[in-house]
C-alpha cells in the first residue's frame, strides 16, 4: 500500500512540477536553482502533509498555497543575512529572437514589482488561476488581490512603454 502512495505521489509531483517550478522561476527573477529547491521542499511537504488535504479546494491551490508559504519562508530566512532586493533577471540563452527579447522584457518588467505584484501577476496570467484560488493561496481578500494586479499592470505597462521608446 505505501508503494501506491509513493506511485500516486509520483504521478502528482510530474503533472505539478513544471507549473509550480515557473511559479518559482517567476517569483526568484529566474534563479533556477532556487526555484527547485523551493519547488523540492514544496513537494516534500506536501506528501509530509498529504493527509491534511481536506478536498475543501483543488489541489493544485493547495500546493500553490504550501509553495507560497515555502517562498516566503525562504525569502524571511535570507532577509536575515542578507538583502532579497539584490536579485537579478537571469538572461535568456537564446537572446537574438523576437520571442526571447520579449520574455527578457517581460522578465526585466517582473523584477521592477513588489513581491506581492510579481505573485498575483504569476498566478493570474501565467498560471491561469481565479482570484478566489489567488485568495487561497496568499490568504489576502480578493479586492486587495485586485489592487495589487492593478498596480502590478500599471508598473508594467509602464516600464515595457520606456523600454519601447
Amino acid at each position: 500500500m505505501l508503494a501506491d502512495d509513493r506511485q500516486a505521489f509520483g504521478t502528482l509531483v510530474e503533472a505539478y512540477q513544471p507549473r509550480l517550478r515557473r511559479f518559482f522561476m517567476n517569483l526568484t527573477l529566474g534563479d533556477e536553482y532556487l526555484s527547485d529547491d523551493l519547488a523540492q521542499e514544496t513537494f516534500i511537504k506536501a506528501y509530509i502533509e498529504l493527509r491534511s488535504f481536506r478536498g475543501m479546494s483543488k489541489f493544485s491551490t493547495w500546493l500553490y498555497r504550501i509553495g507560497y508559504n515555502e517562498f516566503y519562508s525562504h525569502k524571511r530566512s535570507m532577509h536575515e543575512t542578507s538583502d532579497i532586493s539584490t536579485l537579478v533577471a537571469q538572461p535568456v540563452s537564446e537572446a537574438g529572437t523576437a520571442a526571447s527579447e520579449a520574455q527578457m522584457d517581460v522578465k526585466v518588467a517582473l523584477s521592477h514589482l513588489s513581491e506581492i505584484e510579481r505573485t498575483v501577476v504569476t498566478l493570474f496570467y501565467i498560471d491561469d488561476l481565479p482570484m478566489k484560488n489567488i485568495a487561497v493561496i496568499t490568504g489576502m481578500n480578493q479586492s486587495t488581490l485586485r489592487s495589487h494586479l492593478h498596480r502590478a499592470k500599471e508598473k508594467m505597462t509602464k516600464m515595457l512603454k520606456t523600454d519601447q521608446l
